[in-house]
């Protein structure tokens, strides 16, 4: 069997796949149905300084290929998470990423320096929430804002921290650079693709909040585009997540620059898909005799 470990700010990954945030909540109705220490590790629903009921249903809408979401970072908030959620996760032998954001800087600062003191193993900095201290537009849609919120979450925790970009940007590049400089460790993308769906009987959108996030397996060659441009853009690793559905893809994304790669949606259409992911992986490498995982990180040879 190939080795599937990678190591990633310092941190030792058993194998390269990670549920997604937002699809695999705290892991618990997912272990009953398989060993979470089987994954390499677990990006946390979104954690808010406070809890948060979510948005109003509806909420998710199937699309070609996809869903939209605006479920709304449903979540118990930072504070039960801590109590009640961490302790359970880390007895599961697998890396734990605590996915946090916040509608301003200083609720992600305060979540971050409340994580430091615990034994999580990394940080993921959600910068796709909307500023309300400057209008509602979100953290990561410019480089200014992107490396302030980077800057002063650094400066919170001693923890490794990604931060999760989004893809509805001018120059996704630019702002990872930005972040990069600003103290980020790795950086993880995409984020979902804003979109919208109309019920053309009613006349209305089909989501209460009007618009939501694209994933799926419609947004993978984006996903594998921006992943490609990033890793060869910045010197810090990469996670790539955007409609990844199989081995070949996770291999994909990794062949274009990721160190890691997140599941998401697939995991609403098979909860084994991540242990399956993995062991197609494993098949992938044995067949074209690649001892390990590592060696076909950035391996792809544009023309």
């Amino acid at each position: 069997m190939a080795d599937l470990s990678v190591k990633i700010c310092g941190v030792d990954f058993k194998n390269p796949i990670i549920p997604a945030s937002g699809v695999f909540g705290y892991g618990r109705e997912y272990e009953e149905l398989f060993p979470l220490s089987k994954l390499g590790g677990i990006a946390t629903k979104g954690t808010t300084i406070t809890q948060r009921t979510g948005n109003l249903s509806p909420r998710i809408a199937e699309t070609p290929s996809g869903m939209l979401n605006s479920v709304g970072l449903q979540n118990p908030g930072i504070d039960k998470f801590i109590d009640v959620e961490l302790p359970n996760l880390l007895t599961k032998d697998t890396v734990i990423l605590a996915n946090i954001a916040g509608s301003t800087i200083d609720e992600c600062v305060t979540i971050a320096e409340k994580l430091d003191s615990t034994d999580v193993h990394m940080i993921e900095l959600n910068i796709s929430c909307p500023n309300v201290k400057q209008g509602g537009a979100a953290f990561g849609t410019s480089c200014e804002t992107a490396a302030e919120i980077t800057s002063k979450v650094r400066k919170a925790t001693s923890k490794p921290l990604i931060v999760k970009l989004s893809p509805n940007v001018t120059s996704i590049t630019d702002i990872a650079k930005s972040v990069e400089a600003a103290g980020a460790d790795a950086v993880s993308l995409i984020n979902t693709l804003l979109g919208m769906r109309i019920d053309v009987n009613t006349g209305r959108p089909i989501l209460k909040n009007n618009v939501g996030g694209l994933s799926g397996p419609a947004v993978f060659p984006v996903a594998v585009r921006m992943v490609w441009q990033v890793a060869n853009a910045v010197d810090i690793p990469v996670i790539g997540m955007g409609g990844v559905a199989s081995g070949k893809d996770a291999i994909e994304l990794m062949m274009a620059g990721a160190s890691a790669v997140q599941v998401g949606a697939a995991i609403f259409t098979d909860p084994f898909a991540p242990v399956k992911i993995i062991d197609e992986m494993n098949e992938f490498l044995d067949n074209k005799n690649i001892s390990s995982v590592k060696e076909i990180i950035g391996s792809v040879k544009p023309w």
